[in-house]
């Protein structure tokens, strides 16, 4: 491991445990920063309702750490929507935000998206499929943009257990990302989760990227960050477990190829032949091919976008 990555491990990796709620909410007072909390929801129903519910009643109503709870279907086919609505959340569809430019289906295309609905200086990010949810997820990610001025973003980092086992989860991680960080990107070896959904930035910040528009965004926004802002302002937070819905093994593939594009084109913005995934699953007459495309359209830096730029200059 570089010597830089162990100081960064020294000094920008900490607990929920260090920096209490009241010194988080004294920073907020002081700074004047606005928090906005997005959930980006696809056929959640099952567990949105809980995590708003979480956080409204910790960070809202008991401390007025969080200004606004956002969820953003981004087509749900159940009842996600009108169960975020009931447990307090205010529910954008994807399709409706920046219409001009036709929605494309993916996580990075939601979260892109997220930035023309909300407000707040800071954004926090939280997938919508959390079991056992704890509002320490928040405050831990959003404390350290709210305490240190030098830091822009910060990723939560915790264990995942698979099956029972203790930190078997995140296989996309320890098989594809991690590789590809170490190798190239050494600077981010010591993010423990670097694929993680839970992580929080500064607008400032989100509004000069680039969002790969699917399952690339938390892997390219990293590489993008480091190369914007540096090591020094990227931190990590333990909030302790965390509990999902786990993806079967083609989908973990499919999700692979996609990190593996997006890092190739942030390696050399080369060309791509074939920007495709072919796997097999058995069928009536043996083993049948299923073709996948990779997700390589990118979205632009927000600041490019005239109808951001409008709002901001309201």
């Amino acid at each position: 491991m570089l010597n830089e990555v162990e100081r960064w491990l020294a000094t920008r990796s900490w607990s929920v445990t260090d920096r209490p709620l009241h010194k988080i909410m004294a920073a907020k007072r002081s700074t004047g920063r606005t928090v906005s909390v997005v959930l980006p929801a696809l056929n959640e129903e099952e567990t949105v309702g809980d995590i708003v519910a979480v956080i409204r009643h910790d960070l809202m109503m008991q401390v007025p750490l969080v200004d606004e709870i956002v969820v953003v279907d981004s087509g749900s086919t159940d009842r996600t929507s009108e169960v975020a609505a009931a447990a307090g959340a205010r529910v954008v569809h994807r399709d409706d935000i920046l219409p001009r430019i036709p929605a494309v289906p993916g996580k990075g295309e939601v979260l892109w998206r997220s930035l023309l609905a909300t407000t707040g200086d800071i954004v926090c990010f939280i997938d919508a499929d959390l079991k056992e949810f704890s509002s320490d997820f928040v405050s831990g990610i959003v404390g350290p943009l709210l305490t240190d001025p030098g830091v822009d973003l910060v990723k939560g980092m915790y264990d995942r257990p698979l099956g029972g086992a203790a930190g078997q989860g995140g296989r996309v991680t320890e098989l594809m990302a991690r590789p590809l960080l170490n190798m190239h990107w050494p600077q981010l070896a010591g993010f423990v989760q670097p694929l993680g959904g839970e992580y929080a930035a500064r607008r400032s910040l989100l509004e000069q990227l680039p969002f790969p528009v699917g399952y690339g965004i938390e892997l390219g926004m990293l590489v993008d960050a480091l190369h914007l802002v540096g090591l020094n302002a990227l931190a990590q937070v333990d909030v302790g477990v965390r509990k999902h819905r786990h993806q079967d093994g083609q989908a973990l593939g499919r999700m692979s190829a996609a990190i593996y594009r997006t890092a190739q084109l942030r390696l050399a913005r080369g060309h791509m032949i074939r920007p495709s995934l072919t796997q097999f699953e058995r069928g009536a007459d043996g083993f049948e091919p299923r073709t996948y495309s990779v997700d390589t359209e990118e979205r632009p830096p927000m600041v490019e976008i005239a109808e951001y730029v409008k709002r901001k200059a309201a």
